[in-house]
């Protein structure tokens, strides 16, 4: 399975290249992510719980960074194991522009899945993929602009109102 996509995050491409090596920043974006450790040097590895159709597991696995050109692009590899579950291995092409109004992320992202996973069909693993791809890169938005959906600044509001932790940080 393989998907495109964007997102425009109200953050400068430093900041958002800061969160895409920042473990605890990565844990917070992956769906069921109960654990991340590691170092963008090193890889991270992680524990994810997820469901897809009737099938419930526990993925232990690790990420990779590779490709790295600061802070314009890299590439995310990862796979999993899930027991009986079977397993999943994928990664994104992320590319990072700067826009007016902060950074354009770009993602090119495949997925592959073996076990009884890849018994559940296409149509369903694929929509799942889709929905893990887009939920971590919405996540990933709101987590670097330090909003948490409900909680979104109004368009007018005062600058520090905007500044997520990420920019904060770095004081910009």
């Amino acid at each position: 399975m393989d998907m495109n996509d964007s997102k425009d995050i109200a953050a400068p491409p430093a900041a958002v290249w800061a969160a895409l090596l920042d473990a605890d920043v990565l844990r917070q974006c992956v769906p069921g992510c109960s654990e991340m450790a590691g170092n963008p040097q090193d890889g991270f590895t992680a524990t994810v719980t997820q469901k897809v159709g009737p099938v419930k597991a526990t993925f232990k696995g690790e990420v990779a960074l590779s490709d790295m050109q600061p802070p314009r692009s890299l590439t995310i590899t990862g796979s999993g194991k899930g027991g009986a579950a079977g397993h999943a291995s994928g990664g994104a092409d992320v590319t990072l522009t700067e826009i007016p109004e902060g950074t354009r992320l770009e993602y090119k992202v495949n997925a592959k899945v073996g076990g009884k996973l890849a018994q559940l069909g296409s149509r369903i693993v694929d929509g799942f993929a889709r929905k893990m791809a887009d939920q971590f890169f919405e996540n990933f938005r709101a987590v670097v602009e330090g909003v948490d959906g409900d909680d979104a600044p109004a368009p007018d509001a005062p600058e520090e109102v905007k500044k997520g932790w990420v920019k904060r940080l770095i004081g910009k």
